[in-house]
């Protein structure tokens, strides 16, 4: 059911997946270990797709010696999404100014913090790998304490406790504030666990340790879900669906332009139902116009919009405020009316070509990404060719497929109707054939066209400077590769015409010069 007969080679930029450090087989799982993903949300241990891009320390590391010195040196691990990679920085934000030091180096850490994602099994067994790695220095007693808190923490209570003795403290999913708390109870030889209510509302800490790079951070706008979906476990991990006030994000989204971040991209669990329960009514069109208004920030975007929710405010909002991309993350999750049904989701496939065309009308250079779910429960030959049908000819610009992962205590995970996983995997690797189709032809429509580009850093071995579009999310889109025979910085916004498309990335030159490469 191929369109094209092209297949995706491997870039070095490309590659999201990096050989993990060995270690003993999962007492707690069982299973053995698997590559880790890497989602570009590294926070301290940076890999070689940070080095290639001449991301310097000092840039992620920033924050070193902030505050009175403690003599203490923690050693922090993020794992999973975007919204985790804000709680760490909001931990972080705390830790600093009571004088506790950071490395990248667990031998020269005193305590290790994990911020662990439970979402899928590979996610799970991410998180549980990297607990594993840390248990030994623990046993050794090179490390003080070993912390552990995120949605595998809230999840996973007793069976860490019982398999990796070696952790000191499990704090679940909201415990933001009781991390230091926690460490300095394990140091003084008082450890406990500690677990908030998930349902309580957020913490209002609007100070953070960026490790982005500077020049572009996420601005997590609510928490929790009420959406319940079938395959999820979300809800009961983070809780009812909680905004933070418009106040108190404008105050945050203020501090992180004063940092130098020029790019917010607005991120929850659902973003396109804030303020519902604050304020009565959806207010992410106020919130963006609020946001919109800030001096020093140049670029909005926005993710985790559901398709049910995205109404004509939101669209003219994001038509008509100049610093709001024409970028819009829209996970549909599928295109049968049954499976969207038997998922628990809220829209059907007319309603979902109805939003698109409705995007697609008032912003015609749209860029929309979504992602779909192959191989759910019941899932027949006649729904997935409907889906790969609807793909077809939707023709998306950014997509992205993930087998279905059967999880415990789920109403689709305790279904016995389960789709083998071969043939969940043989779907999903079809749809991103289709996709990869779809989106090298559109790659190669862009030549001719000027885009405003963020540089992210420089390949010295090609000479090229490497940078995002408005059509590019860090960390799960494509890149603009910019040849210029002048230094450019990262952070720095420039105007490249595209000259040709390199796969799922484009590359082009400096508009303000004839760029000729050298011989």
């Amino acid at each position: 059911m191929s369109r094209l007969g092209r297949r995706r080679s491997s870039h070095p930029l490309r590659n999201k997946r990096h050989d993990k450090i060995g270690g003993p087989a999962l007492r707690v799982y069982r299973r053995e270990m698997g590559l880790g993903i890497c989602r570009f949300f590294c926070v301290i241990n940076r890999c070689m797709v940070c080095a290639r891009l001449g991301v310097l320390p000092g840039l992620a590391f920033g924050f070193l010696g902030v505050g009175m010195d403690k003599g203490l040196k923690v050693h922090f691990v993020s794992l999973g999404c975007d919204k985790n990679l804000v709680d760490t920085e909001k931990v972080l934000g705390l830790l600093a100014p009571l004088g506790y030091g950071f490395t990248d180096d667990v031998e020269q850490a005193d305590i290790a913090i994990v911020n662990t994602c439970c979402f899928i099994h590979d996610a799970k067994e991410e998180s549980i790998e990297a607990l594993l790695e840390l248990a030994g220095p623990r046993r050794e007693g090179r490390l003080q304490a070993l912390l552990v808190m995120g949605c595998l923490a809230q999840r996973y209570q007793e069976e860490i406790q019982r398999e990796i003795p070696e952790v000191d403290a499990i704090l679940g999913s909201t415990a933001l504030e009781e991390v230091a708390p926690a460490i300095e109870r394990v140091l003084a030889g008082r450890a406990e666990n500690c677990y908030p209510d998930i349902h309580a509302p957020q913490p209002l800490l609007p100070r953070r340790v960026l490790t982005t790079g500077g020049h572009y951070a996420y601005l997590k706008i609510a928490e929790g879900c009420d959406k319940h979906c079938t395959y999820c476990i979300i809800p009961s991990l983070r809780g009812r669906f909680r905004s933070l006030p418009l106040e108190a994000l404008e105050e945050e989204a203020s501090l992180l332009a004063a940092q130098g971040v020029k790019e917010l991209i607005l991120v929850a669990q659902e973003t396109t139902r804030y303020g519902l329960d604050l304020y009565g009514k959806k207010s992410l069109p106020l919130l963006l116009e609020r946001l919109n208004a800030l001096e020093g920030i140049r670029w909005i975007r926005l993710l985790y919009a559901y398709p049910e929710e995205i109404d004509r405010d939101l669209i003219e909002a994001m038509a008509g405020l100049p610093k709001v991309l024409h970028y819009i993350d829209m996970p549909i999750q599928h295109a049968s009316d049954s499976i969207l049904a038997q998922m628990g989701r809220r829209t059907s496939q007319a309603d979902i070509e109805a939003v698109v065309e409705a995007l697609r009308q008032a912003m015609p250079d749209i860029c929309i990404r979504t992602t779909l779910i192959s191989g759910f429960p019941g899932e027949s030959q006649e729904d997935y060719e409907e889906l790969y049908r609807f793909v077809n000819r939707m023709e998306f610009d950014r997509l992205g497929v993930f087998a279905y992962s059967q999880e415990e205590n789920t109403p689709a995970g305790r279904r016995e109707d389960q789709i083998p996983p071969g043939i969940r995997e043989e779907r999903r690797a079809e749809l991103m054939e289709l996709q990869q189709a779809i989106a090298f032809e559109k790659g190669e429509a862009m030549a001719g066209r000027r885009l405003e580009v963020s540089i992210e850093g420089y390949l010295a071995e090609e000479e090229v400077y490497v940078g995002r579009s408005y059509m590019d999310a860090p960390g799960i889109d494509g890149w603009v590769f910019v040849y210029s025979n002048r230094p450019l910085e990262s952070g720095e916004f420039v105007e490249v015409e595209i000259m040709a498309s390199r796969e799922y990335d484009l590359e082009g030159r400096l508009v303000e010069e004839a760029y000729e490469p050298a011989e």
